[in-house]
């Protein structure tokens, strides 16, 4: 569903990413995290086609991203950390404005199955300014999931949720990957990715240093107890205390 080769991103000398691959198939979450300055963020973005990649190839269900951007965008949604809302939009013309942008037919019962499912009941003439932290983070979210994308793209979909939100959330993203999505999850919260996630991704300095499921990992490091949480893995592979 979701196929990198040799992802490479500069910035003049600066090679950000490199030679990043790695497939993400149907129904499957994976877990992308790396320390600070890794180049998550900057994966994420040529993933959902904000930056070209200096080279390589991404496909989004078939689609060539480069070659076929329009038919690769619809396939996906990518939910930033920080929401990026129309100020003068209500959440309900949020979602109207979403629903036209990808020719969601009939997005009303749409709608207002994700207004339940993050809990915006009563927020719907809500602007934005109106709205906490995570609420403005559930209502990305919901504009998002709005047309059933193929392949989802979540940077710290936690930040700013209440324990009962968090919950929530990380069953919408278990649903979703039952009924074939397939979701790419980049979080500092290891713990998170650890229970949500069946294979993670380690990157550092741009590169990719693990990847597979945590058995799979920990089998090519037999240094580490078999019990070692994610955490552990993290540390050795790394050799960075620093997460993010």
């Amino acid at each position: 569903m979701l196929d990198v080769e040799q992802l490479t991103r500069r910035y003049g000398k600066l090679e950000a990413v490199s030679d990043l691959s790695f497939q993400v198939p149907a129904g499957e979450i994976l877990g992308l995290v790396g320390p600070n300055g890794a180049g998550k963020t900057t994966t994420l973005r040529c993933l959902a086609g904000i930056l070209p990649p200096t080279e390589g190839r991404i496909r989004i269900g078939g689609a060539d991203l480069r070659e076929q951007p329009l038919e690769a965008k619809r396939l996906m949604a990518f939910v930033p950390d920080e929401p990026r809302l129309f100020e003068y939009l209500t959440v309900e013309e949020h979602l109207a404005f979403s629903a036209r942008l990808y020719g969601v037919e009939e997005p009303e019962p749409r709608s207002r199955r994700l207004l339940e499912e993050l809990e915006l009941i009563g927020k719907e003439r809500s602007l934005p300014g109106e709205l906490s932290r995570g609420m403005k983070q559930k209502l990305a979210i919901a504009c998002g999931l709005l047309h059933d994308p193929a392949v989802i793209l979540l940077d710290e979909p936690l930040t700013g949720l209440d324990p009962v939100g968090i919950r929530r959330m990380k069953d919408s993203i278990r649903r979703r990957a039952a009924a074939g999505s397939c979701v790419l999850v980049s979080s500092h919260l290891l713990g998170l990715v650890e229970e949500l996630c069946h294979r993670v991704m380690i990157i550092q300095a741009g590169r990719k240093v693990a990847h597979g499921t945590l058995q799979e990992i920990k089998a090519a490091l037999p240094q580490l107890e078999s019990d070692a949480s994610l955490e552990a893995i993290f540390l050795k592979v790394t050799g960075d205390g620093s997460i993010a």
